[in-house]
């Protein structure tokens, strides 16, 4: 049984019309694309470089994950476990993982100093505290603009969701603009009512496609706007999703590529990642939850760890069997940690103060670990970094300056937070 949360994420719906005004914005073009090809992987190795975030939605705890504390008042039940790396230990929760680790670097010294959701995931994933005068582009967003090209024959950034329905997602791309944000996939499936009805006929779609080209260029002659141009764009993009409908069914993948990654959803939802990154998708987001347990943290950290360990791992070889981890940056992270103190529900409530966050991949220094917690967990004792030097250092790891800037409406933003650098000791 699972375990009760005391947090609870609001459940958001979407259809086609939502999808295709705002999503869809952030589809280039699809066009098909063979997977699992050698030779194919070798060419998207040379010239592309990838970003995926394994998002831990509501907070893992550090201390059942990267950053163990057995034997502590702090600790819990599980113990640590030793790695391929010599003198690096991680939780028994982890036993794959731990013989992944000479790819890992772990960072342990982060203190982003927010202990609520939305704030949280805001400045893991844009690099920045919550601005009420700006609102900053998310890596996903980031990426696909300044990794991505025009030439790109697919949709830059994508997020998985674990639920069944999806939602839209207006603001993540900010002033990059809607061709940058997110196309967001409820349990790794298109939304509901994408694709062609099955009593509508080809011929008819199509007629009634030509007609609202024609009547979308009569209107935008006259009140052509940002908006207007998104709005029709995405349908000339749904079009291509449809017809490129297969890159979302991972039933297409062998048996005996599914058994690696496991049955269950998550599993199911990092195998159609990696076909995403190989298909070409510059930036695909998995989020697996729910890891917000103010309620038998233990419990439910056994049954989460059992359910990332195995695919997170097959994942990895996936990547680097196809020659595809030097070029794709993998990043395991979360809005923020758990208490190291174990409440009265043997719980773990929110914690930013100190906590872990796992990469691998391009441009990263396997087998790093940087970053030192005290004995009980409690405070960052050596090598302290935040949001800001995390986003610096994906930028720098794919090849990108973080010190560079945007400019909106010819005003200068910087890319990266220009106060924060990058964690240069697990840089490759």
């Amino acid at each position: 049984m699972r375990a009760p949360y005391f947090c609870n994420t609001a459940a958001h719906s979407v259809n086609r019309r939502a999808f295709l005004g705002t999503s869809l914005g952030a589809a280039a073009a699809l066009t098909p694309l063979g997977f699992a090809s050698a030779a194919a992987a070798k060419t998207l190795q040379k010239s592309q470089k990838r970003v995926c975030v394994i998002y831990l939605s509501g907070g893992a705890s550090q201390l059942e994950t990267w950053d163990p504390k057995p034997n502590t008042d702090n600790g819990g039940p599980f113990r640590s476990i030793p790695t391929s790396v010599p003198g690096t230990h991680i939780s028994e929760l982890l036993p794959l993982s731990a013989k992944q680790a000479h790819r890992l670097a772990i960072v342990r010294g982060v203190n982003t100093k927010e202990n609520s959701h939305s704030p949280g995931r805001t400045i893991m994933l844009t690099g920045r505290r919550p601005d009420p005068a700006i609102q900053y582009p998310h890596l996903g967003a980031v990426s696909a603009k300044l990794l991505g090209s025009e030439s790109d024959t697919l949709p830059g950034h994508i997020s998985i969701l674990p639920n069944a329905e999806g939602a839209s997602n207006k603001s993540d791309a900010a002033f990059l603009g809607p061709k940058f944000a997110a196309i967001l996939l409820g349990d790794g499936k298109p939304p509901a009512n994408l694709l062609r009805p099955k009593t509508l006929t080809e011929e008819a779609d199509l007629q009634r496609e030509a007609l609202r080209k024609k009547l979308t260029d009569r209107f935008a002659r006259s009140r052509r706007s940002a908006a207007t141009e998104a709005y029709s764009e995405s349908f000339d993009q749904a079009d291509q999703i449809f017809r490129q409908a297969d890159l979302f069914d991972v039933a297409k993948e062998p048996a005996k590529t599914s058994d690696r990654y496991g049955k269950h959803d998550f599993a199911r939802h990092l195998l159609l990642a990696r076909r995403l990154l190989e298909a070409g998708v510059t930036y695909v987001k998995v989020s697996h939850s729910n890891y917000d347990t103010h309620h038998e943290n233990f419990d439910f950290h056994l049954e989460q760890m059992g359910e990332f360990d195995r695919p997170f791992t097959a994942f990895l070889d996936d990547l680097q069997d196809r020659g595809m981890l030097e070029s794709t940056l993998v990043v395991v992270m979360a809005e923020f940690g758990r208490t190291p103190k174990i409440n009265d529900r043997y719980g773990r409530d929110h914690w930013g103060t100190a906590w872990s966050v796992a990469l691998a991949g391009c441009g990263i220094k396997g087998g790093a670990v940087v970053g030192k917690t005290n004995a009980n967990g409690t405070a960052v004792t050596d090598r302290e970094v935040n949001g800001g030097h995390l986003f610096h250092t994906y930028l720098r790891a794919v090849g990108l300056d973080p010190k560079k800037n945007f400019y909106p409406n010819d005003r200068p933003v910087p890319i990266a937070d220009p106060a924060a650098a990058a964690i240069d000791e697990i840089l490759a």
